[in-house]
């Protein structure tokens, strides 16, 4: 039950408030200056302070600094009268959380406080996001492969035990899900990392561009060789060549690729001279290569040499789990390359994200994040920041969406408040989608806040 700190010299004032707030299910501590309410945080855990903005000895402005300063996830309701507007509105620059002015209107109270409630668990949740990814990075030693999920758990183990050996390494997955990095992480660990892992798309390249760029040529092997060239092969001995989408190269280049693998040489294009090489090769693909070989399209023997150890990286939608850590890691690199300052996420956009299916995967979500910190105006990225597939398919959900990492207790909150929404408000119609007693539902609804006459 949340707890509320009221700081007010006037005792018919802390009176009023703590009967309102106890109706409402809130704790409630009071304080009638400044001083004893500042003794009270020091040595009771507090959700939110109400105070006065002229209190005898230390004020309500400097409750709000060193509240702000001290503990800066206290949010602080300022209340004043009429003629100290402008001195409400400071003490929001020096950190307090909104003001009201004397008469009280209890029910915008009583929605700031849930706002500035709210406010905070955001601020906790995106606190305990930001260590749990530095929690990540410090016990891995993966740079940039982010993740938490079972599947990206294995792969990383996989990755372990495969750097350190010679094995040619072949990565399966769906475009867009991160293959390039595994292949990083792989040379990263590796004792090839003194060199630079060298990195070929082939879907990029034409036949004729693609058999040069891997071996090299002669100078007038073709028309506009006018100098003899390195191929890649060449500039990656003693390190790790990375060859990306290998499914779409055809038969003749696999044959040379086949060559190299077997006997660590080849000659360039347009030569004589064997060349020999030391070379780590790592390759990926978004196609079935078993299914590519039935078709005629891959050749059988190369699919062998290059599967000696497999590694298949899921979708993103089959590690939903991944995606708080993701967007957060994201959101700190293209925050800092875009000047912003912005702290994490709001539960709305939180939701979204895990929601979406990414069709594009990873370069999809990052693409989201850079997208939504370009429109962000304030502290949190919102929903209405995120791409509009992503809005839509939020608006469009027939069912409640719990995110990775919420607590049992708001979990239940959810599906309890989603399930009366649906029913119109009938709370008896509720308990009985529910399936449990009315007196039950009554009684979880007063732990929220939420009353009502029963129906």
């Amino acid at each position: 039950m949340p707890v509320i700190l009221i700081v007010d010299d006037e005792k018919n004032i802390r009176s009023g408030l703590r009967s309102l707030l106890e109706d409402e299910n809130y704790d409630v501590l009071e304080a009638a200056d400044g001083e004893t309410g500042l003794k009270i945080l020091k040595t009771t855990p507090v959700d939110a302070v109400i105070s006065d903005l002229r209190l005898p000895g230390i004020g309500g402005e400097q409750v709000v600094e060193t509240v702000h300063k001290m503990y800066p996830a206290i949010p602080v309701i300022v209340l004043t009268g009429h003629g100290s507007v402008d001195a409400a509105v400071d003490c929001m620059r020096k950190g307090a959380y909104d003001f009201l002015t004397k008469p009280l209107n209890f029910d915008r109270l009583l929605l700031l406080i849930e706002r500035s409630l709210d406010n905070r668990r955001l601020l906790t949740k995106q606190a305990e996001l930001t260590k749990e990814l530095e929690r990540f990075r410090k016990q891995n030693r993966f740079e940039k492969l982010i993740g938490q999920s079972a599947p990206m758990r294995h792969i990383m183990e996989i990755i372990e035990q495969v750097a350190p050996t010679k094995a040619s390494v072949l990565i399966t997955g769906e475009s867009g899900v991160g293959k390039e990095l595994v292949a990083q992480a792989i040379h990263a660990l590796s004792d090839r990392s003194r060199k630079e892992m060298i990195s070929v798309h082939c879907a990029a390249l034409s036949e004729s561009l693609l058999e040069s760029e891997l071996f090299g040529h002669e100078e007038g092997a073709f028309t506009g060789a006018v100098s003899k060239r390195k191929g890649r092969f060449e500039l990656a001995d003693g390190g790790t060549l990375f060859l990306d989408e290998i499914g779409e190269i055809n038969q003749s280049i696999q044959i040379k690729i086949l060559r190299v693998l077997q006997e660590r040489s080849f000659e360039r294009v347009g030569g004589e001279k064997t060349i020999h090489t030391d070379v780590r090769l790592i390759a990926a693909t978004n196609r079935d290569l078993p299914e590519e070989i039935k078709k005629g399209n891959f050749r059988e023997d190369l699919y062998y040499r290059l599967n000696v150890v497999s590694i298949h990286v899921p979708p993103l939608r089959e590690r939903a789990d991944d995606i708080p850590l993701l967007a957060l890691s994201f959101l700190r690199e293209l925050s800092r390359e875009n000047g912003k300052k912005i702290d994490g996420f709001d539960k709305k956009a939180l939701s979204a994200l895990c929601r979406y299916r990414w069709p594009g995967n990873v370069r999809e979500l990052r693409n989201a994040v850079e997208s939504a910190v370009v429109f962000c105006k304030g502290a949190a990225v919102s929903l209405s920041d995120l791409p509009p597939q992503i809005q839509g398919e939020s608006a469009g959900e027939s069912g409640v969406v719990i995110p990775p990492g919420t607590s049992l207790s708001d979990a239940e909150k959810e599906v309890i408040l989603y399930t009366l929404s649906q029913c119109g408000g009938n709370k008896s119609k509720a308990a009985e989608v529910l399936r449990i007693g009315r007196k039950t539902l009554h009684r979880k609804l007063a732990e929220y806040g939420i009353g009502g006459a029963e129906t």
